[in-house]
């Protein structure tokens, strides 16, 4: 199963965490824990971001994908942490399960956002429908088969929809759906833009064909990339042929990633050019954290070379996000370029930022107990 999950008594809801967490070059520290960084601090500075987000965000109530990414890393607390807020279940019974509607088309990739979480709650409600998610991912392998494979024609598609084609593939033993996944990702690989939206020259993802071909690689547009990459690894057996591309793209960013991390521990809202709009941005920082660090837990990068990389980007977004209140600043606004939402402020706090930093510290507290 893709989701290992510690159950407690008062736990009312299920969560799993992809994670993303990036290496930094040339490093050559030790694999051991930090001193300073412990689980019990891990999980209380969680708490107070979630705590925070919970009583003050704007709205919790509709099943967006900037909701459905806060309650992804919600439900990745409480399962880290082993006492429910009882918010998640409640969200998406009040959406009756279902996934929105966009002007886009019926196979919009953002519309997939909030089956990842209906599929996250499953362990712990094995009676929460999925009958909306199937029917959509049904209706789209069929149309994959017909050779309509455009719609992941922007970066953010990989982590709002490959997941759930994954966990859903798997659990239905469709090899169709697996195989339409994999098709629909290579035309993001490989193919939009007319060259595809991943640069194997620089190891980072454009975020669509406007970018193709220039040095704009936005950070949170590779860090949905590095999570999608987590989150599919994770759901997918060890035999699956597809792995292997897959683990090649995550390793290949880590590396990079590594090599352009900043000394307080962030990354610049443009990975291509420290300059433009330069300054701490905590999405793209904590769901770089979140890869990385899955590939340490799951053995597919060195500890030795990354740890001190997501230990430095978790001090550093301790340090410099997060507020005596709770409050996770420096967090982008809803956007596809560096220049979208700025300034970005220490009161700049977003569901998606709040969600990606839940997810980041339930696989960093994975590695630090």
């Amino acid at each position: 199963m893709r989701w290992k999950v510690l159950v407690s008594a008062a736990v009312v809801l299920a969560g799993t965490v992809a994670v993303s967490g990036w290496a930094n070059a040339g490093t050559t520290a030790a694999a051991a824990p930090s001193a300073a960084l412990t689980k019990a601090d891990i999980l209380a500075t969680m708490k107070k971001v979630d705590d925070y987000w919970v009583k003050k965000g704007t709205d919790l109530k509709s099943n967006n994908w900037k909701n459905a990414t806060f309650h992804v890393g919600n439900l990745a607390f409480v399962t880290a942490g082993g006492v429910s807020n009882h918010v998640t279940r409640p969200w998406a019974q009040a959406n009756k399960f279902a996934l929105p509607k966009d002007k886009r088309g019926p196979f919009f990739p953002d519309t997939y956002a909030p089956g990842e979480v209906y599929l996250d709650l499953l362990p712990f409600h094995p009676d929460t429908p999925l009958t909306a998610l199937r029917a959509q991912i049904k209706a789209q392998v069929a149309d994959v088969g017909k050779g309509h494979v455009t719609t992941w024609n922007y970066v953010d598609a990989l982590n709002m929809a490959m997941p759930e084609f994954a966990r859903i593939g798997v659990m239905d033993k469709s090899e169709a759906t697996l195989a339409a996944m994999q098709k629909l990702f290579n035309y993001t690989e490989k193919v939009a833009g007319g060259k595809g939206l991943f640069s194997e020259a620089d190891g980072l993802w454009w975020r669509d064909s406007k970018y193709v071909n220039t040095t704009t690689f936005w950070s949170r547009g590779n860090g949905w990339a590095a999570m999608a990459m987590a989150k599919v690894l994770q759901a997918l057996p060890a035999s699956d042929p597809r792995r292997g591309e897959y683990q090649r793209v995550l390793t290949k960013m880590a590396a990079k990633l590594a090599a352009v991390q900043r000394s307080d521990g962030f990354w610049n809202v443009n990975l291509g050019n420290p300059n433009d709009f330069p300054g701490p941005e905590t999405t793209g920082t904590a769901m770089f954290t979140y890869a990385i660090t899955w590939g340490i837990n799951n053995g597919i990068l060195p500890a030795a070379t990354y740890r001190p990389v997501v230990e430095k980007a978790w001090t550093g977004m301790v340090t410099k996000a997060v507020q005596s209140s709770g409050l996770l600043g420096f967090c982008q606004g809803t956007g596809q370029r560096p220049s979208d939402g700025q300034p970005v402020k220490s009161t700049s706090v977003t569901a998606v930022g709040v969600g990606a930093f839940l997810l980041a510290g339930s696989q960093l507290a994975r590695l630090e107990g």
